[in-house]
């Protein structure tokens, strides 16, 4: 679980190279892969949402995988230079498979950046599309703050815990990107 926010570092956003470097593999792996964490909350929310870093966690990519859809994905993460990168959790049983990718790009100011992918295999996951890609279904998203992801206390997680418990369904709401008063 995810520590409490330090509510005043709200409204800081995350940089414009981040988010683009995100969306520039997730649209490569749009159509073999389901979306999970902070990223699936992005896809959720409103189009053109502003990038706050305490709604949505971009510090790494999650993602489902099919066991069918394996191969492809791993080729495609190569040919755009991600490597494996060994972890603590690569030994550990576990029904997902994880495995984690990474890929470090020059930016312009002589700095470096990581792109981390959190490789998951599971079939049978229930999903919903949301701004055209495919993503974790809410309620079944939400389930998986208990081990899979630690941000339990990101502004979508939380809004999406009160809209479905008022039977409200959260994909496309404003709620999951909107700064909490």
């Amino acid at each position: 679980m995810g520590a409490p926010h330090n509510i005043k570092r709200y409204g800081e956003v995350w940089s414009e190279f981040r988010i683009r470097f995100g969306l520039e593999i997730l649209n490569k792996l749009k159509d073999k892969v389901i979306i999970s964490g902070g990223w699936a909350w992005h896809f959720m929310s409103e189009t053109g949402h502003t990038e706050y870093k305490h709604a949505h966690d971009h510090k790494d990519i999650d993602v489902f995988v099919r066991k069918e859809n394996v191969a492809e994905v791993v080729m495609i993460l190569q040919q755009q230079g991600f490597q494996k990168v060994w972890t603590r959790y690569d030994h550990l049983p576990s029904e997902e498979n994880f495995r984690r990718y990474e890929k470090i790009v020059e930016l312009e100011n002589d700095k470096f950046h990581r792109i981390t992918i959190d490789f998951f295999e599971k079939d049978n996951l229930e999903t919903v599309i949301a701004n055209g890609f495919t993503v974790v279904e809410p309620s079944v998203l939400l389930s998986f703050y208990k081990n899979i992801h630690s941000s339990d206390k990101c502004w979508a997680v939380m809004a999406a815990k009160d809209l479905i418990q008022k039977g409200i369904d959260p994909v496309g709401h404003f709620l999951l990107s909107k700064m909490p008063k």
